[in-house]
């Protein structure tokens, strides 16, 4: 499966509920990783709703942030997730979940299935991922 297959996939997964937003991100990441898709979405499940429904960052992100902790052996993850970060943004128009759904606001900012798809092919170009 190319990067745009695993986005419309992990997009697919967050619609049909058959998980949150950042087990959907590692769902179909995890051939980056050395955990299985079961570890990973163990792993990923408390951060829903903006971690733990808090309405913070955004889950997708994390999911992204995660599966790149593990491409990267935890070395230089931190520059990653900033790139990661700033390119989520720049699809989506921000990175919190609170502003993403456009609380205070009418209507929803970005969906969570496309907030799903972009954190895919965000971590797709951030690490050359065809």
């Amino acid at each position: 499966m190319n990067i745009n297959e695993k986005a419309e996939y992990a997009a697919q997964l967050k619609r049909e509920g058959r998980c949150n937003c950042c087990q959907a991100v590692t769902a179909v990441l995890a051939d980056e990783t050395h955990l299985s898709q079961e570890q990973l979405m163990k792993l990923a499940s408390g951060f829903a709703v903006g971690m733990g429904n808090m309405e913070a960052t955004c889950g997708s992100l994390i999911g992204a942030a995660m599966v790149a902790g593990m491409k990267t052996d935890g070395a230089g993850t931190v520059r990653f997730t900033r790139a990661l970060s700033e390119r989520f943004s720049q699809l989506c128009g921000a990175v919190t979940c609170k502003d993403l759904k456009g609380k205070g606001k009418p209507g929803v900012f970005c969906p969570c299935d496309e907030c799903v798809k972009n954190a895919v092919l965000a971590y797709g170009e951030i690490f050359g991922v065809k």
